[in-house]
């Protein structure tokens, strides 16, 4: 998590330094930056005409193009980027989608309870044409979208019953508005009433109503009281201009922050004492004022602080985010962060989109997850302090200079998004070229084979579906049950006549080995004249011995593990008691083999781990243990050759040859009686 954590902050890194290399190449080619002022004089009237379309401000009346350039002025400052992104705007010739409703509970859901947005729907009467034609309504529609404003058409032939209710007796048009300044508020419909039908018209009956909405000032006392007044909003946008209503752009922000920031509009285009303006530091309109309990940020002067509804949107997003802002945030960097994995991950293709699948569904299942709390906590009444200091934070933080970069970045690679992609991708490619080189000066095997993985993959698969006791319980595994209870449903779920599953071997690395050695040979001579001894006595018999050894020897080099038999058949292994610690010493003295007596072939037991059972004679293979000989042990306690029972667990049986318990499963340890040696013999 760390490694994709990091890799996608240097991805972040490489935008900001890539969009400061295209502000470079700009300024290189036309001598201008994006925050450079435009004079308006220099602008054709097409495009001065643009300006004001993006901006909300209708021009209808205005055949001049000094009235048109001196309403662009009265409006705010025009950078070089709005003209860009407005100018942009306007050859996209996007088809803007709109609604149709299918009855009243459709109508209902999108339109009367949506509490912060702004509808425009044209009603057809039943047997009656559109009040607006296709043509132009297709043009309003393009022009409301660029200010959020949604549309739709309800047909009266689909719901009947509701027209007649509404008394929509005849094809209009509807608004709907919020009717209350408070978030999630009632929400009022209003019936266009005149009666010209062009675009124009119908858009400044749209722009009035939304403007209703704002509280506007009219002289220089009302503005003093409002500005030393205190109430429930903590943060307030002014607008000082000489105009007759706000922007649309403007109005529509109000509806949009319904709740979360203060619209007011102040008019000063009748007034003749400024001089409580420049008390609060206005020196010139039109001028956006950001008034916080902090203090007065004056909107405009920083980097992609544009008058358009994106950018001021962008703008008051930072500055007082709802819940639903952060959530959306944290959700599309957590998927970024994810898709890092896609490039990490090395090996074969199929591999890198089944990790891929698998960490979008852990991530996103992590984040709904953390969220939820933290909704619940967001509503105790005793945290408003906190939720206080968190605005008071992001309000200091992204009123600078950086962040003011920030979002001028987010709003060039949000309208660029195949920039934003190849971006992404040639990153993630180039953390693909780097990790396989430091896994291959690492020598990490890289598996590039897609049926080779699936194969593994399957077997991973069928091992922790049919056996998921051996997967989850490795050896050791410490538990306080003196009779484990899984064996018992394991012995029901998978009975001898079926299939036994694939069990990983890993375990048998963790099973404990050590030498057996004997007390009383003290040199490799007396060792060898014993053995030489036991030669001339029953030379047959260590021919056989011999023999089976090395036949035994063979095999284990020969067999792999997943194919491998062992040399004896479980059935006819068995431990006698007779080889056990508690048994007496004259018949431990026959299972020592063909060595010595008890008194110079006493065992050391000291060398064998406690939970171990004493035996002299390996049941696999049916022979005495020799000096030197590695031993190791199971769970159980039960004690074999090394070679004899690596052969018996690769061969496929995954228990005791004696007792049968698992022997990847932890026992209960045996309590010993004291050592051999320190026994009297009977």
């Amino acid at each position: 998590m760390w490694l994709k954590l990091f890799f996608l902050l240097l991805y972040f890194l490489v935008l900001f330094v890539l969009a400061r290399f295209f502000e470079a190449i700009v300024w290189y080619e036309t001598g201008f930056f994006a925050t450079q002022l435009v004079d308006p004089v220099a602008l054709s009237f097409k495009k001065l005409k643009t300006i004001l379309e993006c901006r909300g401000l209708g021009y209808s009346g205005l055949l001049e193009k000094k009235d048109v350039r001196e309403l662009v002025e009265k409006s705010g400052d025009l950078m070089e980027g709005e003209l860009y992104s407005a100018l942009k705007e306007e050859e996209a010739s996007e088809s803007v989608s709109s609604t149709n409703f299918s009855g009243e509970m459709h109508f209902y859901e999108l339109v009367e309870d949506t509490k912060d947005g702004i509808w425009l729907v044209q009603v057809i009467a039943n047997d009656r044409s559109p009040l607006v034609g296709k043509v132009h309504w297709e043009k309003m529609v393009k022009k409301v979208s660029r200010f959020g404003i949604r549309t739709g058409t309800f047909n009266c032939s689909s719901d009947p019953r509701y027209c007649r209710r509404r008394g929509w007796v005849r094809s209009t048009l509807i608004m709907s508005v919020p009717q209350t300044s408070t978030s999630k508020g009632k929400v009022m419909l209003k019936e266009y009433s005149g009666r010209k039908i062009e675009a124009e018209h119908i858009f400044k009956w749209i722009t009035a109503h939304a403007a209703s909405r704002i509280k506007t000032i009219y002289n220089s006392e009302h503005l003093k009281e409002e500005w030393n007044k205190s109430d429930q909003y903590r943060v307030k946008i002014y607008l000082f201009a000489n105009l007759d209503q706000p922007p649309a752009f403007f109005s529509a922000l109000s509806v949009k922050f319904t709740g979360r920031v203060e619209f007011i509009f102040v008019n000063v285009e009748n007034w003749d004492n400024k001089s409580h303006m420049a008390e609060i530091g206005i020196y010139k309109t039109p001028s956006y004022i950001l008034r916080t309990p902090e203090g007065i940020y004056r909107y405009g002067n920083n980097t992609g602080e544009f008058i358009s509804l994106r950018a001021m949107d962008s703008f008051l997003r930072s500055i007082q985010p709802e819940v639903n802002d952060l959530f959306v945030l944290s959700l599309v960097l957590v998927n970024l962060m994810a898709w890092m994995d896609l490039f990490i991950t090395q090996g074969a293709t199929i591999k890198r989109f089944v990790v891929l699948i698998s960490t979008l569904g852990t991530y996103n299942s992590l984040l709904i997850i953390s969220w939820l709390p933290v909704l619940g906590f967001l509503q105790l009444p005793y945290l408003d302090s906190f939720y206080e200091y968190s605005l008071k934070l992001f309000r200091y933080s992204n009123t600078t200079t950086l962040a003011s970069w920030v979002r001028a970045d987010w709003m060039f690679y949000s309208s660029h998004p195949a920039l934003f992609l190849s971006t992404y991708l040639g990153h993630g490619l180039l953390v693909d070229y780097f990790e396989k080189k430091r896994r291959r000066n690492n020598n990490d095997e890289i598996n590039a084979n897609n049926l080779e993985w699936l194969s593994s993959l399957w077997d991973w698969y069928t091992s922790y579906l049919f056996h998921p006791i051996a997967s989850f319980q490795h050896f050791p595994y410490e538990s306080d049950w003196d009779e484990d209870p899984d064996l018992f449903l394991e012995r029901l779920a998978f009975p001898d006549l079926w299939l036994h599953p694939l069990i990983p071997t890993d375990y048998i690395k963790s099973l404990p080995m050590w030498r057996f050695k004997c007390l009383g040979i003290h040199s490799e001579e007396e060792m060898l004249e014993a053995s030489q001894e036991s030669e001339s006595d029953s030379d047959s018999e260590s021919k056989d011995v011999l023999s089976g050894e090395k036949e035994v020897s063979e095999a284990e080099r020969s067999v792999s593990p997943s194919e491998g038999e062992p040399q004896c058949n479980a059935e006819i292994c068995s431990c006698a008691n007779k080889n056990c610690h508690n048994e007496p010493s004259e018949r431990k003295a026959r299972s020592y083999g063909s060595y010595s007596t008890t008194e110079d072939m006493e065992p050391d037991w000291s060398a064998w781990p406690s939970n171990m059972l004493h035996c002299t004679e390996c049941v696999v293979c049916l022979e005495n243990f020799e000096n030197g000989c590695l031993l190791m042990g199971l769970p159980c306690g039960h004690v074999f050759h090394q070679n004899c029972i690596v052969m018996w667990l690769a061969g496929g049986r995954h228990c005791c040859p004696v007792c049968r318990w698992a022997s990847y499963k932890k026992k209960q340890p045996y309590t010993h009686h004291q050592p051999l040696s320190n026994d009297t013999p009977s």
